[in-house]
Order: C-alpha cells, then structure tokens, then sequence
C-alpha cells in the first residue's frame, strides 16, 4: 500500500483531487435540478384529480378501482392515512415531504415536489 502512494506522480495526486471535487459538485447540481415545488399532485388511473398547497392541513378522500383512499397533508408533510387495497403497503411509506407514494392495486400515485398538473410532460428516456 505504502509503494503505491509513494509511487503516485503529481499529476496523478492532481487528478484524483480533481475527480473528488467534481463528484461533489455533482451533488450540490444534482440538488438544484430536482423541483422544489410545494404542490401535491394526486393522480389516478394516470389522470391528475387533485392539486393542493403543501402548506395547508387537509385531508381527502380519492376513490379508485380498489375503494376509497383517504389521503393526509399536514405540518408539509403528506400520507395515505386509509387504504382500500388489499396489500395496504402505501400505508407504510408513512409520512413524506417530498417524493412519490404509489397504491398500485388502487392506481393512485401522490407526487410531493413534482410538476404541477398543468404543466406539460416531456419524455423521460428512450430506449431503442
């Protein structure tokens, strides 16, 4: 190990410091380029159905192939409280502030951060 660090040149002490600044950068950019939006996007069957403030407290209930789902915002956080699904693992994703909760026998994903409705969809990838 010792020959090894002893061996290396300065150009080579260089890059590796280079490499590691880069990949640092890379987290701060990363961070800038997800959306900081405070909307909650409920979609169902794929469709957007409701859109609201993260900042207010309400609670609604979505109805989907499965039954009703109650759905939770409060304190900027966001949960499926009530589930008609038969597996109820939405339930345990318990409370997020941002990312995606996905009931999928009940086709009801809840988007925290996301775009907004309104907003247009481009493509994500393409494959071929």
């Amino acid at each position: 190990m010792k020959t090894v660090i002893r061996n290396t040149t300065c150009a080579d002490r260089l890059l590796f410091f280079l490499l590691i600044l880069a990949s640092c950068a890379g987290i701060f950019i990363s961070r800038e380029a997800v959306s900081q939006s405070s909307d909650v996007l409920i979609e169902v069957n794929g469709k957007p159905a409701y859109t609201f403030p993260l900042a207010g407290d309400r609670t609604v209930t979505v109805n989907g192939p499965c039954g009703p789902t109650v759905v939770e915002i409060k304190d900027m956080k966001v949960r499926i409280r009530e589930a008609s699904c038969p597996n109820r693992l939405c339930l345990k994703e318990g409370w997020i502030a941002k990312g995606v909760i996905v009931c999928l026998p009940n086709r009801i994903v809840v988007t925290v951060g996301g775009k907004s409705a309104g907003s247009p969809r481009g493509v994500d990838a393409v494959t071929g």
